[in-house]
């Protein structure tokens, strides 16, 4: 990646509170118009690292450059090229939608004309035309969330921050509102994002696993996948879940044990061995077994898997 196409550049980025290592000596280079996502568990350091890129908390060492401009010196200036969207809901409940979509006009100083044409933008793309005169309060929660998108691009930023965009909204709304993440990233806007969920991180071009501050592994979901062959995974049909779960849990040769829908993933140090074993000792406890199969890993397999290299 050359230095013109890096949209947003961490070079040991540290924040600590006291003894506590929030954000650990992160590298990172996001290239424009990608979308890049911070995958892992709440706590993981994801929401301390979009901060610090926003210039809204200092790092407490190490450095970063959001558009060229140095987060630290230079705060003012990122905020003028970004957009943030908080994980907390952070529009006026008491102002009508379309007076939030007014007002943070304002707060980016558009004139009227201009704010007038992103109104008319922000309305249509985001589906919000029959809402404009509800309270925001009253709004259900996917035409809350686009209407905060909305406020936080109403001055067209090259570059987007959001910080879990879809907490807490239901699965329909979350697809409409990754259209519309793909509807800006398509027009060349480079968009950082932080999530949880597998799903939505397959979205992503590219993604940076983090766990307790640390960058466990950064690529796009295909090379992470890829990562993780080196542990396989199982799955494994059978009518008692919990039994089985169980069971699992307490073989060495596994290394982690998830529920996916009405099947269990193990992540395992070796195939065959493991195999065995598991139906040896699920006949010897009487758990019906379905069957096990090798296959090819998950997002969230390899997230695991990653975890325990």
């Amino acid at each position: 990646m050359s230095p013109d196409s890096i949209a947003v550049a961490a070079d040991k980025l540290t924040r600590t509170y006291g003894q506590f290592v929030a954000v650990d000596r992160i590298d990172l280079a996001v290239g424009a118009g990608e979308i890049f996502g911070f995958l892992g568990p709440n706590g993981a350091g994801k929401s301390t690292t979009i901060r610090m890129l926003c210039g809204i908390l200092a790092p407490t060492s190490g450095s970063a450059r959001v558009g060229g401009y140095d987060v630290v010196r230079e705060p003012g200036r990122v905020r003028r090229i970004i957009g943030y969207m908080s994980q907390k809901f952070s529009l006026y409940e008491d102002l009508r939608l379309e007076e939030n979509i007014e007002f943070f006009g304002g707060v980016q100083d558009l004139d009227a004309d201009r704010l007038r044409r992103r109104k008319l933008w922000a309305l249509e793309t985001g589906r919000l035309g029959e809402y404009r005169r509800e309270f925001t309060r009253n709004l259900p929660g996917g035409v809350r969330q686009r209407l905060a998108l909305a406020c936080a691009t109403i001055h067209e930023p090259p570059i987007l921050f959001l910080d879990e965009p879809t907490a807490g909204v239901d699965p329909r709304s979350r697809r409409d509102f990754w259209d519309l993440i793909h509807s800006l990233s398509g027009g060349g806007v480079t968009i950082i994002v932080t999530t949880h969920y597998m799903d939505e991180a397959e979205h992503c071009d590219r993604l940076a696993l983090m766990h307790r501050g640390r960058l466990v592994a950064v690529g796009t979901p295909r090379d992470l996948k890829e990562m993780s062959r080196q542990s396989p995974v199982l799955e494994i049909e059978t009518g008692d879940l919990p039994a089985m779960m169980d069971l699992a849990s307490e073989m060495p040769g596994v290394l982690e044990i998830g529920l996916y829908g009405n099947r269990l993933h193990a992540v395992v140090r070796a195939t065959d061995s493991t195999r065995r074993a598991l139906l040896d000792a699920a006949a010897a406890r009487n758990i019906h077994v379905g069957a096990i199969r090798s296959i090819t890993p998950s997002l969230e397999d390899a997230f695991v898997s990653l975890l325990e290299d």
